[in-house]
């Protein structure tokens, strides 16, 4: 597969079917996140796979309501980093645009390789740390859900989430982002 039809296959799909998680697989991910651009090559990402069944149901417990669906994720990738790992300039802190980077990269890669990797802001951040003994100084940026796309629909879903199972949501217009040689409409 080549990288635009990893970008264009990619999707946040909801409805999961479990896939085997091994050493190889979380390695190759890994191997995706580690070849991203970084700030003076500071790498500041951290990622936590989360497998064993017994941490994914901790892990569920941090879940906010109507992410119940990544109750079915194989695995869960808690992506971390912390400021002072990367480079600080002119007061930004590029370890958020760095580590979304790598991220973006471990997504494409499971996409290649037919899974879903689905990142989510709807937890919480400190129950998260406790359960996957993050220390405080760490940010938890997001959580990856992790499994195959299932063939049938959740019956947990919402209308909306049932919606975007069928369709991918629209995306915003070139032009209502796109600026050529200054920042104006």
């Amino acid at each position: 597969m080549d990288v635009k039809k990893a970008i264009k296959e990619r999707r946040a799909y909801r409805s999961l079917a479990p896939v085997e998680i091994n050493r190889e697989l979380i390695e190759d991910l890994a191997e995706s996140a580690s070849l991203a651009p970084s700030c003076f090559n500071k790498q500041p990402w951290r990622y936590v796979f989360v497998h064993a069944e017994s941490k994914l149901s901790e892990l569920h417990e941090v879940l906010a309501k109507g992410n119940e669906w990544a109750e079915s994720a194989s695995m869960i990738i808690a992506v971390l980093a912390k400021a002072e790992d990367d480079c600080v300039l002119s007061g930004r802190e590029y370890y958020l645009f760095d580590v979304g980077l790598a991220t973006s990269m471990l997504i494409l890669r499971a996409t290649e390789l037919g899974l879903v990797a689905h990142p989510i802001a709807g937890y919480d951040e400190a129950a998260t740390k406790e359960v996957l003994n993050i220390p405080d100084d760490y940010t938890v940026i997001t959580l990856i859900n992790v499994g195959k796309k299932a063939e049938e629909i959740s019956g947990i879903l919402s209308d909306k989430q049932v919606a975007d199972e069928k369709t991918r949501p629209d995306r915003k217009k070139l032009s209502g982002f796109v600026y050529e040689n200054n920042f104006n409409k």
